[in-house]
């Protein structure tokens, strides 16, 4: 939300300057995100002074330029070369000084130097108005008053009003200071300074009858609702002080009604619309909710279908407005409008934010309603509106002001103890203070005794119903600062720390990764339909009730095409070797008879592609492949402790070949390459092998306890075994046998060559294979080794058809 710095002097006075201001206004729980100056002229006019012509004499190497002496004040006069026609001795001029940033109305910017100009020095610049920007003529020099002090800045001579605009990151309970006369409240609240809202003594009904009838059938929605019909108004520009103050905020000026209403919106907080009352169908405006699927072409041009739940300002054919949210485009004010309709209301903010919310539209009008605007402001408001109207656009007020406010809303009343306060804030404050502080905010105490206040709220405060709402009310006030740290500060934990700190343990890997050349991604987790629907079944997709397009209209159910748009989107940038990572969640549905679930799943997942490292004299570029991504895999699972970890062949419809990742015979990930028709789908034309864990109970089944072991005294015996076996056949399924029938002596299995050849038989390889055997308490004998051996033989060949090489 933006402010202007110059307006908001206009409703308090203070003596802050803009820097300052934003700090007390961040203490009071508007945080200034910037404050930013704005200048009425481009440059300001900063650089500009007047001067006197003391001299004017003829150039002795031009016709037609000037060589002057002027005094702008200072010790010794400027020698300037001026070639305007109307320079003369004794004039009063505007002088541009060496160093200043010229901004001319046509051309670029330019910075005035000191120079010579034909052989004679020129140290300043006498200007033109379209110089400077204030004008369009370059007719002469401009001649200024003769009774001006010479050195005067020119910003002060011509009155140039430049602003500050103090943008505020306001919090959604804070709607009662989504407006300048709702910030100049906060400031009343601190400095004690009175508020001037704008003088509406002279508002005064008109005689001629209104011929616009009134009716609001839903009071829920609407529960008060002010009009006002004027007539014979002129469409205009605005004059200066309105178009600057809409600039300084950010808004554009349209004409002086529209730019009325924006008015009254930003500087007050009360949205507002104004209709052309000869557009009104059947002089007749009827506030209701229309059936569903009923028309209406907003401000934007857009033909919108209305949800059967929205409120709208209708006539009696047709809906001219969404109420609350946004006009409509034929009934709005246009240059040849004469009458109009002023409509204020305060609006019900649920139905507001659902209405919103459905059109996915966000103006300043349903940010204001829907988070809860003041239903005492209307009445007051549209006075002011009504006189700005009739200031700008001339008119006649006719002899009806509408007020439906069938139901009052009253103060809400709220009970709090001072030993509660006293509790909360950590201090006790002078039952005074307190007292003070209430009255600057509006809040009225009903009754006091010596342990505690009834007070009443004003409904504009709709974050301020219990009893920590006030104390929290006192403390921003009183200042945070002024809360003294007690010597015997403690704190109480709710609950205990978590032995696994999973932040911690995420930092470790991504720096383990990253030190092996990945880089980390975010991603979104709104996915295109066809990326689930190539890896899961529709019924297990979770779609989004208000997607933002069709093509991100689902949750995902797997990491995998997020990384792939972000390798497409490098490869295409030819960056192709790539290593990433991403810590993310997945989204399933899961339906039984009895209800359905969405569990989500936090995943680390890894894609590696293009060459395994840089292009080098010293290296021979190799590509990455399968087992570069499963000693990855491996490192992680062992910088995770998990050295104990099994693998099967993946039926995963992501992979070309894959293999599933089992610990306690439970599935905890799996890698492999992707198929090609999925690169296909994401546009990534180069191969890519990808991994995915489940981080959620690699963090669950994690120890962080380390558990020592005494290096073995005796020696290791390495044993090796050529053995042929089908291709079907993998190395792990052979690991995993040889661990299950020597689980005492095994310590390592490897394979160190791999040979594939006819003469081995059709569908035959021959795995190379060494055995790490060690006793822990004693030397290994021959016989020992030899019955060991022994035994993984008769298992290789029994149940895995092996056929030993010898």
């Amino acid at each position: 939300m933006k402010i202007s710095y110059n307006y908001l002097h206009k409703l308090i006075d203070f003596d802050y300057s803009p820097d300052d201001l934003g700090v007390l206004l961040t203490n009071t729980g508007l945080e200034v995100e910037g404050i930013e100056q704005t200048n009425k002229i481009e440059g300001g006019l900063e650089g500009l002074v007047v001067g006197e012509v003391k001299s004017c004499e003829q150039h002795p190497n031009a016709d037609k330029l000037k060589c002057t002496k002027v005094d702008v004040g200072i010790e010794s006069l400027l020698e300037i070369v001026c070639g305007a026609p109307n320079v003369a001795i004794g004039q009063k001029v505007i002088v541009a000084l060496v160093g200043t940033t010229l901004y001319p109305k046509d051309g670029e910017p330019f910075t005035i130097k000191k120079s010579k100009i034909r052989g004679e020095v020129s140290e300043g610049m006498l200007c033109a108005e379209d110089e400077i920007g204030l004008g369009a003529s370059h007719a002469g020099i401009m001649i200024l008053d003769a009774d001006l002090q010479v050195g005067t800045p020119i910003k002060d001579v011509l009155k140039i009003e430049n602003d500050y605009c103090i943008e505020i990151g306001l919090t959604p309970n804070r709607a009662d200071a989504a407006s300048h006369f709702g910030v100049a409240r906060d400031i009343k609240a601190v400095t004690g300074n009175a508020i001037s809202f704008p003088d509406i003594s002279g508002f005064e009904m008109g005689s001629e009858k209104s011929k616009i009838e009134l009716v609001v059938e839903n009071t829920a929605a609407c529960p008060r609702f002010c009009g006002l019909e004027i007539r014979n108004v002129q469409v205009a520009d605005s004059p200066d002080w309105l178009k600057n103050f809409l600039q300084t905020i950010g808004v554009n000026s349209i004409n002086n009604l529209v730019d009325i209403s924006n008015y009254i919106c930003h500087f007050l907080g009360q949205p507002m619309h104004i209709f052309d009352a000869d557009k009104i169908i059947g002089n007749k405006i009827i506030v209701k909710v229309p059936e569903s699927n009923t028309s209406i072409t907003t401000l934007d041009g857009i033909e919108r279908k209305l949800s059967g739940s929205d409120l709208a300002i209708c006539n009696t054919e047709k809906p001219m407005a969404i109420a609350g949210v946004f006009g409509g485009i034929e009934s709005g004010v246009s240059s040849e409008t004469k009458n109009v309709f002023l409509e204020v209301a305060y609006f019900n903010p649920d139905w507001i934010r659902k209405t919103a919310t459905f059109h996915s539209l966000k103006t300043d009008a349903s940010f204001r309603y829907e988070r809860g605007t003041d239903p005492n402001m209307p009445s007051k408001a549209i006075q002011v509106a009504a006189l700005l109207v009739k200031e700008l656009a001339g008119g006649d007020f006719c002899d009806k002001l509408y007020d439906n406010y069938p139901y009052a809303i009253e103060d809400h009343k709220v009970d709090v103890k001072f030993n509660n306060i006293d509790r909360l804030l950590g201090k006790k404050l002078p039952r005074e203070d307190i007292r003070q502080i209430l009255c600057s905010l509006d809040i009225k105490i009903v009754t006091e005794s010596e342990y505690g206040m009834q007070l009443s709220v004003p409904p504009f405060r709709v974050d301020v119903l219990r009893e920590a709402d006030i104390v929290e009310e006192i403390l921003r006030i009183y200042g945070f600062d002024n809360i003294e740290l007690s010597e015997n500060m403690s704190a109480d934990f709710l609950s205990g720390f978590p032995q696994v700190d999973p932040d911690s343990q995420k930092i470790r890997i991504s720096e383990m990764l990253a030190s092996n050349g990945f880089n980390e991604i975010q991603t979104l987790s709104i996915v295109k339909p066809a990326f689930n629907s190539a890896v899961n079944t529709p019924d297990s997709t979770v779609q989004l009730l208000n997607p933002l397009s069709e093509d991100l209209s689902e949750m995902r159910s797997t990491l995998l095409f997020s990384g792939l748009q972000s390798l497409a989107h490098n490869i295409n940038r030819r960056n192709k070797d790539l290593k990433l990572f991403e810590f993310g969640r997945t989204y399933i549905k899961k339906v039984t008879e009895e209800s359905t679930k969405y569990p989500e799943k936090q995943v680390l997942s890894i894609w590696i592609s293009g060459n395994a490292q840089s292009e080098s004299w010293q290296l021979k570029l190799k590509h990455v492949d399968f087992y570069s991504l499963k000693n990855i895999v491996a490192l992680v699972l062992k910088s995770l402790r998990y050295d104990q970890f099994t693998t099967d062949l993946s039926e995963s419809a992501m992979y070309e070949f894959g293999t599933d990742i089992k610990i306690n015979s439970k599935q905890i990930g799996s890698f492999g390459k992707i198929k090609k028709e999925h690169l296909k789908l994401a546009e990534v034309r180069q191969d890519v092998f990808y991994a995915e864990l489940d981080w959620d109970y690699l963090l669950k089944k994690y120890s962080a306890q380390i558990q020592a072991k005494e290096i073995s005294r005796f020696p290791e015996v390495r044993r090796d075994l050529s053995l042929v076996i089908d291709k079907s056949i993998s190395f792990d399924q052979i690991k995993n046998l040889a661990q299950k029938t020597e689980r005492k002596l095994l310590q390592e299995i490897n394979v160190f060559d791999v040979f594939e050849d006819a003469k081995l038989g059709e569908n035959k390889k021959s795995y190379s294979i060494s055995f790490i055997l060690q006793d822990e308490y004693q030397t290994l004998q021959d016989k020992v080794i030899d019955k060991a051996m022994n035994r993984l033989i008769q298992s290789f060949e029994n149940e895995l058809g092996a056929l030993i090489r010898k």
